[in-house]
């Protein structure tokens, strides 16, 4: 099909993730590189190439982008124009009409929110709703609802921002990595900043998840994703499923959303 591979982008605040898909929509190979700001369309185009070089992939005949760092992503759609000729999809509200945000400013939700809409939809066969945890420099709790409504959720402190605020405020602590320790009970210092970070963030996301779950009118699947979901899992109680790949994954549904539908996608040049 012309319109594979499928190059899905998903550009965060601090990290950006790639992924190539086959017709199949099976990520064939996925990739993890950190956003840049100071990067130019050429020096993506670079970085892009050199990414299925190394991994001796197909170059991608279309892409889809989700971007919460405005000029990361228009970069990158200036470096898959002129060095690609593809025209990438960009995700927004306004380019989904069969997605409902049931927010007061509809526009305002991140594009990686509404790709872990898509992603969920297949949690979504026993329950009415779901809930996606997603980790990354914010964590965000999307609540997604049975036919692709978008109802709402929480924005909290990522675990990484809180632990670097923590650390550039109280000068005598120790940078410390974010892994579980053996005990909440820490006997040093190391040990006891790791319980508080790890464990007391795995009770921050129950206790919100426990919420959530309550002002819903039916049952809900939780799903955790990005980076620091492989430190909680198996800690959070309330978590019922952990895929790291759903944005992107999501991505690539939301894209095949858009043939489906009858959208044409973006014709290469």
């Amino acid at each position: 099909m012309a319109a594979f591979p499928l190059l899905a982008v998903d550009i965060g605040n601090t990290t950006t993730v790639l992924g190539l898909a086959d017709a199949s929509r099976t990520l064939t190979h996925t990739w993890r590189v950190r956003t840049n700001r100071d990067q130019l369309p050429d020096d993506l185009a670079l970085q892009l190439h050199g990414l299925f070089t190394l991994a001796g992939a197909a170059i991608p005949r279309a892409a889809v982008l989700s971007s919460v760092a405005p000029p990361v992503g228009e970069n990158y759609a200036l470096a898959l124009r002129r060095h690609f000729m593809i025209e990438p999809f960009t995700v927004s509200a306004e380019t989904l009409p069969d997605v409902t945000v049931e927010l007061d400013q509809p526009g305002a939700v991140g594009a990686d929110r509404l790709c872990n809409l898509f992603g969920a939809e297949k949690y979504l066969d026993r329950c009415d709703y779901a809930v996606v945890v997603d980790f990354g420099t914010s964590t965000n709790f999307d609540v997604i609802g049975r036919g692709r409504r978008f109802l709402g959720g929480v924005l909290a402190t990522g675990a990484q921002v809180s632990a670097d605020a923590l650390f550039a405020r109280a000068a005598k602590l120790p940078r410390i990595s974010l892994e579980a320790p053996a005990s909440a009970i820490g006997k040093n210092t190391v040990h006891a900043l790791q319980s508080g970070l790890v464990y007391g963030y795995a009770e921050m996301v129950d206790g919100l998840l426990r919420r959530i779950r309550a002002e819903l009118p039916g049952e809900a699947v939780s799903i955790a994703t990005g980076g620091f979901s492989r430190t909680v899992q198996g800690i959070c109680r309330e978590i019922d499923h952990y895929d790291e790949t759903l944005t992107l994954r999501g991505l690539v549904e939301l894209w095949a959303s858009r043939q489906a539908v009858g959208a044409r996608p973006p014709a290469t040049v």
